[in-house]
């Protein structure tokens, strides 16, 4: 799945976001609105890792939602 069709998709894409982070409130999923960087930027704070563990994990979900 690449960025445009999860920021397309993002209803449908919640649930799969909330079963990789479930750290992350129905706030941030609001707030974040199919935007990459902004889910980087969350699943960052929320987990407390570096901004590149972030991107990796993010990139790595991606890979596996296609």
């Amino acid at each position: 799945m690449n960025t445009d069709q999860i920021k397309g998709e993002w209803k449908q894409v919640v649930g799969r976001v909330k079963a990789a982070w479930g750290e992350l409130t129905d706030d941030d999923l609001a707030r974040i609105n199919g935007k990459r960087d902004q889910l980087i930027g969350r699943v960052q704070e929320r987990y407390g890792i570096a901004r590149e563990e972030a991107e990796r994990q993010v990139k790595d979900w991606e890979r596996r939602v296609q």
